[in-house]
Parts: structure tokens; C-alpha cells; sequence
């Protein structure tokens, strides 16, 4: 009789087995076989993966989210409010039940609970969050995505750095220049913005020759030398956009031809619309997604507003994790849901809870991060009058935001730690922070 291994599937006929008499021993030796090859099978598309261009998406809650009614409760605690703890995938960690589905996924996670900032105001900390520094007003920093692109040039027709549904500070290019910052559209379920032409082809290419030929000649002028002239970005912006008007990459932001049952699956919301639309983005070759869900600032009436929030957020991040890791996309997309701060462990007399960067979470999952893994914990009845002098009073093992920027650019094969060059010469690191060896598998 012959057994016929193909990757991880066996073909075996039932009848050629009972004939064979086949024992139970031969069918532990046959499962054996079958998980050695799936291991295999693993191993290989894990080394393809670490070969692949890497890719982020970022999951962003504007507002700032109360850990303690998403990832870090402590029911039962003075500060732990209405919300119970469910048992997750990864053994021995609970996070919100306002969470369900995402909790079947946390064994392919880094959960850090300890993430502190020094900026408590939305504005700043957003800067703080995405860029990894502190708001200098000498200087503009550049985001994850930026800096991704910015080392990578490799890309196709449409733009490698992309926000969907942009809040107020959506990702920017910092001082490697304004064609970094992430180009912005809307809800997946609408066409992309301006990429159709109001008049006929013929009547469009006559415009963009009386652009380059009358309007540029004009402008130029008086004002600038041949040099200067080729300093300009305008050209290559128009150029890039008519390639993209006509691009089949556009189908990437289209997710309205799928099934109604993988729409469904993402909650068929803008941001569920947002995540999936950022899984075939990243596969068109896209390198960073940023999909913003907002109305995290909940000073009154917290509990109540996160139960909404999460109810669009639970299956959205849910069923992007599992799309990546059954896609085999995981090895080179890393995923980070994160917002600016997170909420006071007291609750305010408007059943509320305020600004709190003193201890938060921040979900990592992808691109070799440490899967089903936990760091660090917030205190479950912290000081009332904690004031931010000593963290160890509120937080065990606190995260700095430069430490975890140093940890996802090295997560995307990128040196944490290389000199880049501002506009004016002035040498700035990617990052001032340390790689967390913890969270790498």
C-alpha cells in the first residue's frame, strides 16, 4: 500500500486501509507524519515571510481608550468600573467582555499593559504616539509609515501610505517631506476620492499639457532657476496621480464585490469596512495602513460609549487578525492597535473617565512580535492621589513610547537606530528608544 504526502494533507482511502488492516499504531505513525509535515509546512512559510517587504497597519482609536474596558480590566476593584473579564486564547490572560472575539485571537498577540507617555494632551500625545518622539518646535517628526516608506521605495500605482477614515492628526511624512503623509480617503463602501475625471480623456490630457506648458512657464518665471525648478514635487505628484486614475491596484480599496459573508464577518461597519480594505491593500503592495476609529474620549458616560466602541471594534480586529494569519500574512504585517493615552483608573462624577498616560495598553501582533504574550500591569487601586511622581506606584514594568517605536521599527527590519537627515543636515536617529527583547519571538 502507498501513503501519499503532500504537505500537510494525506490521501488515504478507507476501504485500502481496512484491507490493509490497519492497526492503531500505523495511525499514530500516519498523525505523526501529518504534524511533522504541518511544522514543515510552517517553518517554510514563516522563512518566505521574513523575505517578503514588511507592512504595517495601524488600528488607531482617537480619543484615547480606557484599558480597563478593553484590555487590562480589574473588575471587582475600586477602579475597575462595570465591566467583568473574559477568559482569552492565550492561557491564563483575560481581557474585557465587551471583547469576545478578539479574545479567541490573543494567543497570536504581545499584549503590553505598562505603556507610558509624558503628554496628556490629545494633540501632543498623538505626535508622542505616532511619531515616537515629543512635539519639538523646531522640528517635525516623521510616523512609523513615513519612515517605512521612506526606507523602502519599492511600491506600484498607488500610495504606499494610506489612512482610512482620518481623524484630526492623520500620519505625516515629518521632515522627509509632505509626499510621505499618508494619503487619506473614506469609508472602503465609497469609491476612492478624485480619481475620476469630470471630462473626457482627450479633453483631460489637454489639460495637463496646458498645466506643464502655459501655467509652469508662467510660474517659473522670474522666480526660479532650471535647478530650482526640478526641486519642485508637482510634476511627479501629477504624473503619480494620472498613473494611479488608471490603475487596477485601485480594486484594493474596493471591498464592496466580496461575499456579504466577509463583510459581515468584519462587522460591516466604515471601520470594519477600513480593516479589510487595509488586508488587500497590504497585499497590493501597500507598506503601512493607518484605519482610524474615533470617539474614545469618554469624560462622561465612559461605560456606556465603550460598550458602542467596542461592539464595532471587536469583530473588526478580530477578523483581521484571523484573515492575516490564514493568509500567511502575519510573518510580514504587523499589526498595532493603539491610541493616544489611556483613561483614569477613577471614575469622575460624570460616570466618566479623564486623560491618563500614566500606564496603558498597546496590542502587537505580527512581523516576528512574541505571540500570546503579556507585559507588564497597571495597578488595580492605585494611589487616589497619585499625581505622576513615581509610576511603580501604578504600573509594573512601565513601557516607555520611544522603547516601543525602537521595537516595531525593528520588528520591520529596520535599524531603530540609523541617522537620517532633516531638510536643513540637522542628523536625526529613527528612534532614541531600546529594543524590548521580550517581545520578540
Amino acid at each position: 500500500m502507498t501513503v501519499q504526502l503532500c504537505d500537510s494533507r494525506v490521501h488515504l482511502h478507507r476501504r485500502t486501509l481496512l484491507q490493509a488492516g490497519v492497526g492503531a499504531g500505523f495511525l499514530s505513525s500516519i498523525a505523526q507524519r501529518l504534524a511533522v509535515a504541518d511544522e514543515n509546512n510552517k517553518k517554510r512559510r514563516h522563512l518566505e515571510g521574513r523575505h517578503r517587504p514588511k507592512n504595517v497597519i495601524l488600528l488607531w482609536m482617537e480619543g484615547g481608550p480606557s484599558q480597563l474596558e478593553t484590555f487590562d480590566p480589574h473588575p471587582g476593584s475600586l477602579t475597575g468600573g462595570d465591566v467583568q473579564a473574559i477568559k482569552t486564547s492565550t492561557e491564563g490572560l483575560e481581557i474585557s467582555e465587551l471583547l469576545p472575539q478578539t479574545a479567541e485571537m490573543m494567543h497570536l498577540t504581545s499584549l503590553v499593559r505598562s505603556v507610558t507617555t509624558k503628554e496628556g494632551d490629545h494633540e501632543r500625545a498623538v505626535y508622542n504616539v505616532k511619531t515616537g518622539f515629543r512635539p519639538d518646535p523646531t522640528l517635525k517628526h516623521p510616523s512609523i509609515g513615513a519612515i517605512l516608506c521612506h526606507a523602502d521605495q519599492r511600491g506600484g500605482d498607488i500610495p504606499r501610505h494610506v489612512s482610512i477614515l482620518p481623524g484630526q492628526w492623520p500620519s505625516r511624512g515629518g521632515y522627509l517631506g509632505p509626499a510621505l503623509d499618508a494619503f487619506q480617503t473614506g469609508d472602503p463602501a465609497n469609491p476612492v476620492p478624485d480619481i475620476t475625471s469630470s471630462v473626457s480623456q482627450p479633453r483631460l490630457r489637454r489639460r495637463i499639457d496646458d498645466l506643464q506648458n502655459i501655467v509652469d512657464r508662467e510660474f517659473y518665471r522670474g522666480r526660479l532657476s532650471g535647478i530650482e525648478q526640478n526641486r519642485t514635487l508637482h510634476r511627479e505628484l501629477t504624473a503619480s496621480a494620472m498613473t494611479m486614475m488608471s490603475s487596477e491596484q485601485l480594486d484594493a480599496f474596493d471591498v464592496t464585490s466580496l461575499p456579504t459573508s466577509e463583510l459581515e464577518a468584519f462587522g460591516d461597519t466604515p471601520f470594519g469596512r477600513g480593516c479589510l480594505a487595509a488586508t488587500q491593500l497590504v497585499q497590493a503592495g501597500v507598506r503601512c495602513v493607518e484605519v482610524t476609529l474615533s470617539g474614545w474620549d469618554t469624560h462622561a458616560a465612559n461605560h456606556s460609549f465603550h460598550e458602542t466602541k467596542c461592539a464595532t471594534l471587536d469583530p473588526a480586529l478580530a477578523s483581521l487578525l484571523k484573515r492575516l494569519d490564514e493568509q500567511d500574512q502575519l510573518d510580514n504585517t504587523l499589526v498595532v492597535w493603539a491610541g493616544e493615552f489611556g483613561r483614569t483608573p477613577r471614575i469622575n462624577p460624570a460616570e466618566g473617565r479623564d486623560h491618563w498616560p500614566h500606564g496603558f495598553s498597546v496590542l502587537l501582533a505580527g512581523c516576528g512580535i512574541r505571540a500570546g504574550h503579556v507585559m507588564g500591569k497597571t495597578a488595580a487601586d492605585p494611589p487616589a492621589d497619585f499625581n505622576g511622581d513615581d509610576l511603580s506606584k501604578v504600573v509594573e514594568n512601565p513601557v516607555g513610547i520611544e522603547d516601543l517605536h525602537a521595537t516595531i521599527l525593528h520588528a520591520l527590519d529596520l535599524e531603530h537606530d540609523h541617522e537620517l537627515e532633516t531638510s536643513i543636515g540637522r542628523p536625526m536617529k529613527r528612534s532614541e528608544g531600546r529594543i524590548l527583547k521580550e517581545l520578540l519571538a
